[in-house]
């Protein structure tokens, strides 16, 4: 019977022993994070401010996360187009609203939109074309930006055109 005593005793030890490991280990993360957000309080407005991507003048919201498999963006030193796929957990209609607001800060125009289970809206500036396409989804809201330059510096007779 000492024997096993002495083995429940040593057992207690070692349940101790880990319990204040953790705790001690837990508190030091804890103040580590404390921290953190202390010394970036005077940035904290920033986190949540809305990005530049690769279009340079299309603001993006920052919920919004890029799908790398899904984009392609083309640049050169005076040029930025393609296609910029997006997705995050955000409400469809702010993101048109969101759109609405602030692309004409960028001088874009828009030219028109469609509202429905698939939102568009096409945007014009000088010398380029914008597409942003909206889709709700269960989990996800998807983004796609289409930033395109005007052929022949955006004739309508593109659209009139008859092959």
């Amino acid at each position: 019977m000492g024997e096993w005593q002495g083995v429940k005793h040593n057992q207690a030890w070692l349940v101790a022993i880990t319990v204040c490991m953790i705790v001690l280990f837990m508190s030091g993360c804890t103040s580590m994070k404390a921290g953190d957000s202390g010394s970036d309080a005077g940035v904290s407005s920033d986190k949540n401010a809305p990005l530049y991507y690769d279009f340079g003048d299309v603001l993006v919201p920052r919920a919004m996360k890029v799908d790398k498999n899904s984009s392609f963006v083309f640049r050169t030193p005076g040029l930025s187009a393609g296609v910029l796929s997006m997705r995050g957990r955000v409400d469809g209609y702010s993101l048109i609203t969101f759109f609405e607001n602030n692309m004409a800060n960028d001088n874009w125009s828009l030219v028109s939109a469609f509202k429905s289970f698939r939102n568009i809206m096409l945007f014009k500036k000088e010398n380029r074309w914008c597409v942003i396409n909206i889709t709700e989804k269960r989990f996800y809201t998807y983004l796609e930006i289409w930033v395109s330059p005007t052929v022949g510096g955006g004739s309508p007779d593109l659209l009139n055109r008859r092959d």
